[in-house]
């Protein structure tokens, strides 16, 4: 967490300060981009917010870009007001020494990236060429040619950004349990049929759950990745198992494509 569906619920919070000229920013140091940051943006009005991936991009007046990336445990407050309560695997306290950027406009509104490990990275036109497809529109005939090389398992590949940009764990897991694919099958090994189903998986849970809240409200929700209870379809046990180093949980039974 933040994946793609957090990223996208930030955007909509962020239309708020569409319109309204940045006065002042103060950026925490560690960031390589910081004193670019404090000069350039101040006097700088945001004209549109865009999303790509795990970007939040704020269009600026002078035809640049603030690029928004929240790492695993940052949050977009507004006004001291988060769309998202709290991260799955983060505090949710909101304590003004884990601010790493702040935006004060003209009329006062904030503008807050809030990351207690420091994780979050923001910068001016980010390279958006190295990203693959967005998975919120995502196309078989892309995914074909993008799938159909690639021995390593289907899970390790949806999670490099430059194959498909948004997939964090959750969403990886969710929608390949939804389609019956294994997370451990070889990429090449999956037919036009089997990105079919996946591609309609993500066109119909996908959307779902960013109305329900973000990556945690799909059927394998936290809870179920924390007990791995019987499958929720089938019945069958459930496994907890390591692939490409992160946890995923998933039905040996009809996960079998």
């Amino acid at each position: 967490m933040p994946e793609g569906l957090e990223a996208e619920i930030y955007r909509r919070s962020a239309d708020h300060v569409v319109a309204r000229r940045i006065a002042r920013v103060e950026v925490d140091d560690h960031q390589a981009m910081a004193a670019e940051l404090v000069r350039a943006l101040p006097g700088r009005t945001v004209e549109a917010t865009r999303r790509r991936g795990k970007y939040v991009l704020l269009d600026l007046d002078d035809g640049r870009s603030l690029g928004l990336h929240f790492g695993m445990t940052g949050r977009l407050i507004i006004d001291g007001v988060s769309a998202i309560d709290r991260l799955e695997y983060a505090s949710g306290r909101d304590d003004p020494a884990w601010n790493r950027l702040v935006v004060t406009f003209d009329d006062a509104t904030t503008l807050r990236v809030n990351d207690p490990r420091r994780w979050a990275v923001f910068t001016l036109d980010p390279d958006l060429a190295r990203l693959g497809p967005d998975f919120l529109t995502l196309d078989v005939d892309d995914l074909v040619v993008r799938l159909g090389r690639r021995r390593a398992a289907v899970k390790t590949i949806l999670l490099d950004q430059s194959v498909v940009a948004g997939f964090g764990n959750m969403c990886v897991d969710e929608v390949l349990w939804q389609s019956g694919i294994s997370p451990a099958a070889p990429s090449n090994s999956l037919d036009r049929a089997h990105l079919e189903t996946f591609v309609s998986a993500c066109g119909e849970h996908l959307p779902a759950m960013l109305e329900r809240g973000g990556s945690h409200t799909g059927t394998l929700d936290p809870e179920v990745r924390s007990a791995v209870p019987p499958c929720p379809r089938d019945g069958a046990s459930m496994r907890r198992d390591t692939i490409g180093g992160r946890t995923t949980i998933w039905c040996p039974v009809h996960q079998t494509g």
